[in-house]
């Protein structure tokens, strides 16, 4: 048997261009870096791709290779200074690697540079230029990824998660490297194709299991079956990026037959398109669905469609806080849950201690989009934190909110935190003493991801139409660099206007 060498790397970032921040190398710090060989032991449990990739490596008696490992989260686009960075540290640990037979890379697919809307593109390009020609590169990416034809190197092939929620990072991590284990022993030889429709849809109803994605992604399942391609990828896009040539994509990869991908991607997206108008999502007054959770039997679980950082939103907007303070929350007989993202505040309530009054102004602090609140709570909880996620996801992965406090606003209970950071976990409530079953209401800021976790815990989940740079509504987004047009911020008068030139 063949020992191949494989390098590892992976540079994670998905980008909102519509907030005023930008990622530094502090901010892959904080979520994680990883070197040389920390990648073979730092991810511990986490069910993510690169750990996925190392199992299929030394399954099969591979040598894995770790080069680099980055992740920052959703946020502002990268400094070119981070970027160039990191890209470069990553090209010379794969110079001085030796001989190299392959390279597994995980990447998200929409990270955008301050200097450059297509980073991934650039990624791979790099790579690719540092290989020899015939070494192959398999790419695995998230189902948000803005696809480029750029990404489509020579031998390289490309491998999208297939389910939204976001369920199967690990599963993603192994199809990429079986896929490459395959190809390397001359039992594959994959071919990419891409299409795509100059349209945009919210992740409030782009989930995979059901209509209108679901039957696009189980034809997409039924191409793989019948052995016409090796893998079909749906790329909903993420959204909050203001990038030429913005849009839904298929990209397939299959064996040999390039035709055959081709014929696979475009008609993917033409039933995408034509499903166009169901992607609208329905979404609910904030102050109605207030009401709906006090007025109502159980638990309703809320989504914060505007505020979410795992779109890239800074977690600080109040617009939920004051819709509870304003609909009676805070005197209701049963409790309601509410995040923020603010350091000052919760360190205050920290300093404070718990059982202590005091009064904190928060929000905005890092948007600057709205007017500061200043409230008054007694602190019931004090943590670091840092907890691991359990729910299906990204479990076994840590998360770190920073120091954080509960705040009780009579009946209200603020999870006032220091960093933003993904809210698709239920952790973020239970860690700080928090039982969701005890509350009328608890708002998370989240699309749609929050669904899986909390969704057993609900009653009944609401997608609340709030503020912020990752609304719900896409008719709200203030595009400057897309295509155009750009449904549904344009209107359609034919079938086919929106077919991309590749």
């Amino acid at each position: 048997m063949t020992c191949y060498r494989v390098a590892l790397a992976s540079l994670m970032q998905e980008t909102n261009t519509f907030v005023p921040f930008k990622t530094t190398l502090d901010t892959f710090r904080s979520v994680y870096l990883y070197k040389g060989d920390e990648l073979l032991t730092a991810y511990g449990t986490a069910r993510v791709e690169v750990p996925a990739f190392l199992d299929v490596l030394r399954e099969a008696g591979a040598t894995p290779v770790p080069l680099l490992a980055g992740h920052a989260g959703s946020n502002g686009p990268l400094t070119r200074a981070c970027f160039d960075t990191l890209l470069n540290e990553l090209l010379d640990r794969l110079k001085q690697a030796g001989p190299i037979d392959a390279v597994l890379l995980a990447l998200h697919g929409s990270m955008v540079i301050e200097d450059e809307p297509d980073a991934e593109g650039e990624i791979i390009e790099k790579v690719r230029q540092a290989l020899p020609p015939e070494t192959w590169i398999g790419v695995s990416l998230d189902l948000h990824g803005h696809i480029t034809p750029r990404m489509l190197q020579p031998r390289t092939f490309l491998v999208g998660y297939q389910e939204y929620p976001h369920i199967d990072i690990y599963e993603t991590g192994e199809r990429t490297a079986r896929l490459l284990l395959e190809t390397l022993a001359g039992r594959r030889h994959p071919v990419m194709a891409l299409a795509k429709r100059h349209m945009i849809v919210s992740p409030v109803n782009a989930r995979t299991a059901e209509p209108p994605l679901s039957e696009i992604v189980a034809e997409a399942r039924a191409l793989e079956a019948s052995g016409q391609v090796l893998h079909a990828s749906l790329f909903c896009v993420q959204p909050w990026i203001d990038v030429p040539d913005l849009g839904f994509c298929a990209v397939v990869c299959a064996d040999t037959d390039q035709l055959a991908a081709q014929s696979a991607a475009n008609h993917l997206v033409t039933m995408a398109w034509d499903r166009r108008e169901r992607f609208i999502p329905d979404l609910t007054p904030l102050d109605e669905a207030v009401q709906i959770g006090l007025t109502s039997r159980g638990t309703t679980i809320v989504g914060d469609t505007g505020d979410g950082p795992s779109g890239g939103a800074a977690g600080d907007n109040t617009a939920v806080l004051r819709a509870l303070l304003a609909g009676g929350a805070a005197t209701a007989p049963r409790l309601s849950y509410v995040t923020l993202v603010d350091a000052e505040g919760a360190a205050k309530a920290i300093a404070a201690g718990i059982g202590q009054d005091v009064t904190v102004t928060i929000g905005h602090r890092y948007t600057g989009d709205g007017e500061p609140l200043t409230v008054t709570g007694r602190v019931r909880a004090i943590t670091d934190g840092i907890f691991t996620q359990h729910d299906a996801g990204a479990e076994g992965s840590e998360v770190c909110f920073g120091p954080t406090a509960v705040l009780a606003i009579g009946s209200i209970r603020l999870a006032l935190r220091s960093l933003p950071g993904y809210e698709w976990d239920t952790g973020m409530y239970t860690s700080v003493g928090l039982v969701l079953r005890q509350a009328a209401l608890v708002f998370v800021k989240s699309s749609s991801h929050f669904r899986v976790a909390y969704g057993p815990h609900a009653d009944r989940i609401l997608a609340a139409d709030t503020p912020g740079a990752t609304v719900g509504n896409m008719r709200r987004l203030q595009f400057r660099h897309v295509t155009r047009p750009l449904y549904p911020l344009d209107e359609a008068n034919h079938d086919g206007w929106h077919s991309a030139p590749y």
